[in-house]
């Protein structure tokens, strides 16, 4: 039974329904998308949104939207949806839909008269193709299906208007046409795999559509789309017929077959914990035989520290250790190609910043947890050692490591944590020097690499083993003396005579890693202080309430959005990180907070973009869902946390 249902009072009610978004991708980066009532409100949104290699590395919008249209006795029902400036909304389809349910793939029945369509929808995994089947399920009279295309030829980042540039000339292919409306874009095919299916060319444009989530973001802007003509054909009680929007032509006896079998591969989103497995595949991105995590969709692109910090709980939480395998050959090469000081073979950004490493090593330690350490060890043993030995000896350009142990990084002009936001070129939040979750994950790390190292049983390892323990005992007091204030918490960053007192989640690393700095009281101290004034039922904020500059609203535009990114807002993934301090620190005592705190994301995925966790939330009620529809970090967090519910109620 589908996780994921809604009924016709639910569908029709507009205020609500066209704030629920859905999402399709592929392995090749591209993607699909619109709202549940199939009405764009973001320029991010389209049909079939492809990468164009040689245009640039954004996404574009090919195929825009597809309205659909019942005719009986010459009587004509659109069911498309489209936003027009004014707050005007038409053709208004939404009102003969019946339902919708999401268990394999994305299904809408509408009801007009005695007409019963039942729409289906799937995007190929390893190819830009979006298939869209209708099936008549009921039906008195002779019916027709007339299909019509908005086209947008532009990158997601921009906007399209009428113009003379546009060629809205096409060629005949089986059972369809292509269009390529600008040079440098691949072409448009669009296909019915119905031998009666008739198109008919009308070029016209449509003006003022409206994109109200891009106003909200303080781009008010609307644009135009071309709509080169429609596709008429009869369709019979019973019968499927199957349109295709792709960048390459196909043999239409093949579509069904095709469907059926991508359909077949998919896990029915039929419980919280399958729909987030689902949400986890749709992070997946092959190019060139490279295996990639998008940070998140629809704007983001592989991120070095998001890499690291999602993989656990997007492949080993939910027991698919061969792709954490794949997707670490890619970023192993990027780790390599950087530290090296080689040009990078792989598309993953940011591999500069100073704390990639330190994920990376806290990436391979849950890959350890999950398959032992010596398997870790024999696969991924050099590579560890070179990390570590890159940090120790100070080569990296922004992390040294002073006589007190600690790890100094200098975030004063460029922002270098994962609290990145900038305004004017500057860091709004310039975290520098002594930064709490570096020294978290650093210690860790030795701690993590010490224990490798003896495990493994060579005496030049024991060695090596003996003298990072010396720099462990030495670290344990530098980080308490630096970071343990006299409140019980610890301060977010030092430099020299800054001490930033700001209660921030940073400090939750220290306490929620394998191996913390901290006694089991100074961890109790750091997370209730956690618990009174950062968490909420969405996530742990960012910032303190009783911290001057709170702000715990990410609206408005850029700039106002900016400045509130990491000033209050609650951020899921540091929710999974929070469950684990709290089972250290209350151990099985902890399991049944911990499963009343999950709960509260159940609900999150029926909002925003269904079956997934959207990038940030409000950090005061009502705690609404903002950024990205989904973001990777936050789907592996939750995932994670689940992991260790279910290994806690094991082993206890």
């Amino acid at each position: 039974m589908s996780f994921l249902k809604f009924d016709k009072t639910q569908m029709t009610n507009l205020q609500d329904a066209i704030a629920k978004e859905f999402l399709l991708t592929n392995k090749s980066g591209a993607y699909c998308s619109s709202t549940l009532v199939g009405c764009n409100i973001r320029k991010y949104h389209g049909l079939l949104v492809v990468p164009v290699e040689n245009l640039d590395d954004e996404n574009h919008v090919l195929l825009s939207s597809l309205d659909e249209t019942i005719i009986q006795h010459g009587a004509e029902f659109n069911l498309g949806l489209h936003k027009y400036v004014g707050d005007n909304y038409s053709p208004k389809g939404h009102k003969y839909i019946q339902s919708f349910e999401w268990e394999k793939v994305p299904t809408w029945i509408y009801r007009i008269g005695g007409v019963l369509l039942k729409k289906e929808m799937m995007f190929r995994s390893e190819r830009d193709r979006l298939f869209v089947r209708y099936t008549l399920l009921e039906a008195h009279s002779p019916t027709t299906l007339r299909l019509r295309p908005y086209l947008a030829f532009r990158s997601v980042r921009q906007w399209t208007h009428e113009n003379g540039l546009a060629d809205t000339s096409y060629d005949t292919v089986e059972n369809g046409i292509r269009m390529r409306l600008y040079e440098g874009y691949p072409d448009l095919f669009m296909q019915l795999d119905s031998a009666e299916s008739a198109y008919h060319h009308q070029p016209n444009w449509y003006r003022g559509l409206d994109y109200p989530k891009e106003r909200e973001r303080g781009y008010g802007e609307t644009e135009d789309l071309l709509v080169p003509g429609y596709f008429e054909m009869p369709i019979r009680p019973g019968e499927s017929i199957i349109f295709t929007a792709s960048t390459g032509a196909r043999a239409c006896d093949t579509f069904q077959p095709i469907l059926d079998e991508e359909i077949e591969k998919h896990d029915p989103r039929d419980s919280f914990y399958h729909c987030l497995v689902n949400a986890a595949h749709q992070f997946r991105q092959q190019l060139k035989g490279e295996e990639y995590i998008v940070a998140g969709y629809p704007w983001f692109k592989p991120r070095a520290r998001d890499t690291f910090i999602a993989m656990p709980g997007l492949t080993l939480a939910i027991g698919e250790t061969a792709q954490f395998e794949k997707y670490m050959e890619t970023a192993a090469k990027a780790l390599n190609d950087f530290m090296d000081e080689q040009p990078a073979r792989v598309g993953i950004y940011e591999m500069d910043q100073p704390d990639t490493l330190l994920w990376a090593i806290y990436c391979l330690q849950q890959y350890a947890q999950y398959v032992g350490r010596r398997q870790c060890f024999e696969k991924y043993g050099d590579l560890l050692r070179k990390m570590m030995s890159f940090i120790f000896e100070g080569k990296h350009p922004n992390l040294f490591v002073h006589s007190n142990g600690l790890l100094y990084s200098n975030g004063r002009d460029k922002a270098i944590t994962w609290m990145n936001s900038q305004a004017y070129g500057r860091p709004i939040i310039p975290r520098s020097g002594y930064i709490v979750e570096f020294n978290a994950l650093y210690y860790n790390a030795k701690c993590f690499f010490r224990d490798m190292l003896i495990d493994s049983g060579e005496k030049s390892n024991l060695v090596v083993a003996e003298r990072i323990e010396e720099e462990c005992k030495l670290f344990e007091q530098s980080f308490r003396q630096t970071f343990l204030n006299e409140y019980g918490y610890l301060l977010d960053y030092v430099d020299g005579n800054n001490r930033d007192y700001h209660v921030r989640p940073n400090q939750l690393l220290a306490i929620a890693l394998e191996y913390s700095p901290l006694t089991l009281k100074e961890r109790k101290a750091v997370l209730d202080i956690v618990t009174r004034e950062l968490k909420t039922p969405k996530g742990i904020r960012s910032l303190s309430p009783k911290s001057g500059g709170y702000n715990p609203y990410y609206v408005g535009r850029q700039e106002q959005r900016d400045y509130a990114y990491h000033q209050g807002t609650a951020w899921p993934w540091l929710m999974g990180f929070y469950l684990e301090a709290y089972l250290r620190v209350y151990k099985m005592s902890g399991v049944n907070y911990i499963e009343r705190q999950l709960i509260g994301f159940e609900e999150e995925l029926y909002y925003h973009c269904i079956g997934t966790i959207p990038e940030l939330f409000d950090g005061n009620p009502r705690f609404s869902g903002r950024g990205a529809i989904s973001f990777a970090m936050n789907v592996a967090g939750i995932l994670h946390a689940i992991r260790l519910l279910e290994k806690q109620n094991t082993e206890d």
